[in-house]
This record gives structure tokens, sequence and C-alpha cells, in this order.
């Protein structure tokens, strides 16, 4: 991973993982199904229950296709067995990091736009998917009444 300038850090136990201060940046979290004390199935789910919201490639020496199944439907990026070769990790990881940045591009924007529906009044709020005018689209800073109406459906208030 340094050949390719990505910055790892290493955890001996999931556990070490959970408490530890993470950066505020893209990231992708490379697990073994057998940690000790727990299987990297179970921490992927615990992970996932947490919000700790991190891609996940799989590596493992002991796999099956019921765990590649599992591990793919909670959201695994990829599931390797060794021996695999450093580049399919290398793109693995890769793909994870992207997915991250898409993720986290896609929470600031939401996050975004909840704060600026915050500011609207109780009765903007009642017209914003009806009317879609005024102070609603320069409170929201729409650039036009399509980019207004995008926004009421990420925020899940499209009109009944």
């Amino acid at each position: 991973m340094r050949s390719v300038d990505l910055g790892a850090r290493t955890f001996a136990t999931a556990q070490e993982f959970l408490p530890c201060e993470r950066p505020d940046a893209a990231g992708c979290l490379i697990l073994d199904l057998r940690l000790p004390g727990v299987s990297g199935l179970d921490f992927q789910e615990e992970l996932a229950a947490r919000k700790i919201d991190f891609p996940v490639v799989f590596v493992t020496g002991h796999g099956d296709i019921p765990m590649s199944v599992r591990a793919m439907k909670s959201g695994a990026v990829a599931f390797l067995t060794k021996p695999f070769r450093e580049q399919e990790l290398l793109e693995a990881i890769q793909h994870g990091i992207e997915q991250s940045r898409v993720v986290r591009r896609l929470n600031a924007e939401m996050r975004t736009l909840q704060q600026r529906y915050a500011f609207l009044t109780p009765r903007e709020r009642e017209v914003f998917p009806c009317v879609h005018r005024g102070q609603v689209m320069q409170k929201m800073k729409a650039e036009s009444l399509a980019h207004l109406i995008h926004m009421a459906e990420k925020l899940g208030l499209g009109s009944n």
C-alpha cells in the first residue's frame, strides 16, 4: 500500500479499531474472516449497527461461498481468498476508497440540504413540496425549479 502512496493503520483486534479516532477522510477497511475474538463477518455487522461507514474488503484463507455471499450482501466491496495477487487487493482497496468518497459526498450534500430545510419557516415547509418559489428557492439555494424538486425528493418530501 505504501508503494502506491496509500496510508494504512493496523489493529491487533477488531475491538481495538472501534474506539480509535478515525480521520475525516475516505477510507476502506481490510478484514480477515478469522479475527481474534470475533469473526470478520460479525464485525462487519457490528460496524453497520454502530453506523461506522467504511467499505470492507475481506481477505481470507478459509472462506466459502456462503461466507462470501453473506459478506457481499452486507455490503463488502470484495471477498478475496488467499493467495491473491497484490494488484487484486489494491484494486479492491481503490474501489472501496472511491465508494467511501461517493458516500461521504452524498452524506455531506444531505446534511447541507437538512440544514437549509431547518431554516425554513413552518409555512415555507408546508408549501415547499407544492409551490416551489420565492423565499423557499432562495433559502434552499435552488438554481432552478428542477433543482428544488430534486432537493425535495432527496429530503423525502415528494408531493402527495
